[in-house]
Formats: C-alpha cells, sequence, structure tokens
C-alpha cells in the first residue's frame, strides 16, 4: 500500500521587516550567527497570523506546537547595527508531520542578500511531545 501523496505547498513568499538591536551585535561588530535563527522566528511568528491565517497562539490554544527539528544557513553579507531588513520566508514542502520552510534575510538598502538558508519544523502535541500528522485544514491554510 502507497502512502498518499504529500500536498504541495503554493510557496507564496511573505515578507517582513525587522531591524539589527544593540544586543544582536557580537564582538566583531556585526550580528551574531546565533541571531539570524531569532530573526527568521520573529518573521514565520509574524507572517502565521498575518499572512496565513492561523497564529503560533491558534496552534498552542489546540494544544499544538512546532518544534525546529533541522536547519540550514548560508551567509553572504554582514548585517550592523540600526541596519533595517527583511525576512522573506515560504514553505518549500510539507512533510507528514511538518514543513521545510526556505527564508532569505536581505539588507533593506541596499537590498542585499545577508543569509539564506532552510528549517524543518515538526508538529508536536504540547502534552506529549510527540510529533503529529499534520491536519488536514492546517495543510490547507499554509499551502497557499
Amino acid at each position: 500500500m502507497s502512502e498518499p501523496p504529500t500536498p504541495r505547498p503554493g510557496r507564496s513568499r511573505f515578507t517582513s521587516e525587522l531591524q539589527v538591536r544593540p544586543d544582536d551585535i557580537d564582538m566583531n561588530q556585526h550580528v551574531h550567527a546565533s541571531r539570524y535563527f531569532d530573526y527568521v522566528l520573529a518573521a514565520r511568528y509574524d507572517q502565521m497570523a498575518r499572512c496565513y491565517g492561523m497564529s503560533m497562539e491558534a496552534f498552542t490554544e489546540i494544544g499544538y506546537g512546532w518544534f525546529t527539528k533541522a536547519s540550514h544557513l548560508e551567509y553572504k553579507r554582514a548585517l550592523r547595527l540600526g541596519e533595517r531588513f527583511t525576512v522573506t520566508t515560504w514553505i518549500e514542502e510539507f512533510h507528514k508531520d511538518g514543513v521545510r520552510v526556505h527564508f532569505e534575510i536581505c539588507r533593506a538598502d541596499p537590498r542585499k542578500l545577508a543569509c539564506s538558508g532552510w528549517c524543518d519544523y515538526t508538529l508536536v502535541r504540547l502534552d506529549t511531545g510527540r510529533a503529529v500528522p499534520l491536519p488536514e485544514d492546517i495543510v490547507a491554510k499554509y499551502a497557499i
């Protein structure tokens, strides 16, 4: 018996704008490597509510959460104190129990790529911490 086909996401791209804060800066006077993941999470938090119509709070209300299973970043150029930048994300693919989200972080002016990569997120039940298959209604909301 074969598995049902994996739904194909619409690959809509959504963008959030952020600014580098003083506590993001490391001793080399640019954004510390760990902060780029924080920027992606902040953008996804914004975009889940604003663009997909299902906020992180809506997930927790029904007993679900998202865990980061794997991630990859490729740095191109540094972001510096006070600099404005955008984080663009899109769902590249659905898995049985999660999604792969690709992202690009770009300087706002001039628009230059600072970092790109992806994160694999797994949907879990908050009460057990165990992965669960993606419900069809959630796939429908996020497959835009």
